[in-house]
């Protein structure tokens, strides 16, 4: 498995929706290992594959977050949200794409998602706390939106200016 470079917003490549993976091929395979490594090398509880610059749904998660905890990594593959509960939840939302940036976003409290696994069988599985967040962020990743989009303009283009300047910094380094 290798390590690949996450994009940085902003990039044109974050904003568009994924398209639909038709069936497990070796590549799927590949992807998904190599998504999991570099989310963990970040580090980081989720990545979509639009992040890599993979235009694909699929995403990748872990918000085990006890160090201790043996790792529960998930590899979601044309996810769905089937419910979402009415109770809502805050979390300090961050991004690998964005790095460095918090904001706190809200989202349903639990959702039940739906998705194709690496076996090639339909998973479903209800989430909440900080896996419902998770699941929701990565496949908003999915639908080209960002968890800036979820912010006022103002913070929005805040966070976006930033991400330019370190762009550019990191260009000439």
């Amino acid at each position: 498995m290798n390590l690949r470079p996450i994009l940085i917003h902003p990039d044109p490549r974050l904003k568009k929706v994924a398209e639909p993976v038709a069936r497990i091929t070796p590549e799927i395979e590949t992807l998904a290992a190599d998504m999991l490594a570099t989310m963990y090398d970040a580090p980081g509880i989720g990545l979509a594959a639009p992040q890599i610059g993979v235009n694909a749904r699929v995403f990748v998660m872990d918000a085990t977050r006890d160090p201790q905890a043996e790792r529960a990594p998930l590899v979601l593959i044309n996810p769905e949200v089937t419910w979402t509960s009415e109770a809502l939840n805050s979390y300090d939302e961050g991004c690998l794409s964005i790095p460095d940036q918090y904001a706190e976003v809200t989202r349903p409290a639990q959702v039940r998602m739906r998705w194709l696994g690496l076996d090639g069988q339909t998973h479903e599985r209800e989430f909440d706390e900080l896996w419902a967040t998770c699941a929701q962020h990565e496949l908003d990743h999915l639908d080209g939106i960002l968890f800036i989009d979820h912010l006022s303009a103002m913070k929005r283009q805040m966070i976006t200016r930033k991400m330019v300047k370190l762009k550019r910094e990191r260009a000439r380094a």
